[in-house]
């Protein structure tokens, strides 16, 4: 797996990954989840705009010169807390370990940066099952479930990991 930073690619690419990683889930409550779409085109913006900020905590992943996905941290709350984004790999190439692969990435990168504990969430929906066991797999705990404001209807899943 190579990680490569954003811009290798056009503007609109990571909007394109997060709409394609999700789109079974877009379909089957669109009244729900039509608002996030909002946000990941925001996101793309943002990496492209901000190279230096937050283009630079966000990398594309790549198998044999094949774009499988990508995955994005912040890394504000330093030295205490690295926080995990979005971390994406397109449907064809799930189930083989290149999302763990990507989460172990973050993970290398803010034991670089001397942080002291990492985080990240999902929500307790079945689509994020493979997410929620995938974080399990990487050394994470849960650490809360909170009401999440995007629906009553579903919990937000934290979970957090010492890095030290």
């Amino acid at each position: 797996m190579k990680f490569t930073p954003p811009q290798v690619q056009k503007p609109g690419t990571i909007a394109a990954i997060l709409k394609t990683c999700y789109a079974s889930l877009v379909a089957s409550e669109p009244n729900l989840w039509d608002c996030e779409i909002e946000g990941w085109e925001r996101f793309d913006i943002d990496v492209y705009e901000d190279p230096a900020t937050i283009g630079d905590c966000t990398f594309l992943s790549w198998i044999d010169d094949k774009l499988i996905g990508f995955a994005s941290y912040d890394p504000r709350q330093w030295p205490a807390i690295g926080i995990i984004g979005h971390n994406g790999i397109l449907p064809e190439f799930r189930g083989r370990g290149w999302g763990k692969q990507q989460i172990l990435e973050i993970l290398r990168r803010f034991q670089k940066m001397e942080f002291k504990k990492a985080k990240v969430s999902t929500l307790d929906h079945p689509f994020f099952v493979p997410a929620q066991m995938m974080y399990l797999a990487c050394g994470f705990c849960e650490s809360r479930r909170l009401p999440w404001e995007g629906s009553q209807k579903y919990r937000l899943i934290e979970y957090e990991q010492d890095i030290r």
